[in-house]
């Protein structure tokens, strides 16, 4: 989704508190697919994936307190990006990856599949924050959809077909299809802008 906006201030800010468990509760939902989802684009095994998220949110805790947040000065983002991607390259430097060759091609497409510039990185980073974003979004407004609106949206938005199409395959009219899918558009932007600040 593209003009997403920064992480709601007060959000980092509660952070700090380690006893908010709300707080921590509703940034680990929003954060945890992303990161893992990243992990495991960067080639890490599922449980890799899963231990170096946990890693990741260790050095959240600890530094949360002391990252000085200034709007228009970076992003939260940026920074969490910062602590995974260090995260994740002490985790390729640890000696026992060093002895782990096994000569298979699967482990030479691996390798020549890692990119090094970190340009790439960042933006593969945005791409997975901006599609787990809306996933988290739509799980959210899911339930308080009507199947038939829902469905409209799902099958033009998500899946790219046509208005007419979906019209045709939903017994609705191109119209109502098109006023389905941006009903819908408007409460993930909605579910959305109240998890960050405003762009």
């Amino acid at each position: 989704m593209p003009g997403v906006p920064t992480t709601r201030p007060s959000l980092v800010m509660r952070l700090r508190n380690h006893q908010d468990s709300l707080a921590w509760a509703q940034f680990v939902d929003l954060y945890a697919p992303f990161v893992y989802g990243y992990l495991r684009k960067r080639g890490l095994q599922d449980a890799d994936a899963a231990d170096l998220t946990q890693v990741c949110w260790r050095q959240v805790a600890v530094h949360v307190g002391s990252m000085e947040y200034k709007s228009g000065e970076g992003s939260f983002r940026a920074w969490l990006f910062t602590i995974v991607r260090n995260k994740l390259c002490d985790f390729f430097d640890r000696p026992h990856h060093l002895d782990q060759g096994t000569g298979k091609s699967s482990v030479q497409r691996l390798l020549e599949n890692q990119s090094a510039p970190e340009a790439d990185e960042s933006a593969e980073w945005e791409h997975v924050y901006q599609a787990n974003l809306f996933a988290w979004a739509a799980e959210q407004i899911r339930p308080t959809i009507q199947e038939s609106t829902w469905e409209a949206f799902r099958l033009t938005a998500v899946e790219g077909m046509s208005g007419k199409e979906a019209a045709g395959q939903l017994g609705m009219t191109v119209a109502a299809v098109y006023l389905a899918r941006s009903r819908v558009m408007a409460r993930l932007r909605a579910v959305i802008q109240e998890v960050q600040e405003e762009g």
